[in-house]
């Protein structure tokens, strides 16, 4: 993922995605809240396994709000725990909760592939054989889930 066109593939596929969070508008945080309110927020690991897509949840924040201030504290490939802190976010409340939805869904798929990778790495270690991916990806997300799966092992 460090290639140019990687990243603005990344790019498009974080803006789909927020296109079609976010087709309607926030229509809560419109409502209730003042557009000056800032805050800060943090991801916060609820189930242990392998990190990944801290980076690409942190580029949806700012995808949304260039102004908001990502700090993402675990890089993916990670073993995490309940309670780790992923990423601390700081800026618009409005901005942060545009994004979080979207930011949390691509780091939840990406671990939990991450993840399960490396639940079927360990199980097969010891025989001849060899964990991979195929082309049968989520629609659109082909990229970062192969990605996911070379971080589980």
């Amino acid at each position: 993922m460090d290639s140019p066109l990687a990243e603005q593939e990344i790019d498009d596929i974080i803006d789909l995605a927020l296109v079609e969070d976010t087709s309607y508008g926030d229509v809560t945080s419109e409502v209730l809240l003042s557009p000056d309110l800032q805050g800060k927020a943090s991801m916060q690991v609820k189930e242990g396994g392998i990190l990944a897509g801290g980076e690409v949840a942190g580029r949806v924040f700012v995808r949304v709000d260039p102004e908001l201030k990502v700090a993402v504290l675990i890089r993916d490939g990670v073993v995490v725990k309940p309670g780790d802190t992923v990423a601390t976010i700081t800026g618009s409340v409005a901005s942060i909760l545009k994004a979080e939805r979207v930011a949390l869904n691509f780091l939840q798929r990406l671990s939990g592939v991450a993840s399960q990778t490396a639940g079927y790495v360990a199980q097969t270690r010891g025989f001849k054989a060899v964990i991979t991916d195929t082309r049968k990806t989520t629609p659109g997300l082909r990229l970062l889930e192969k990605y996911a799966v070379r971080l589980g092992g």
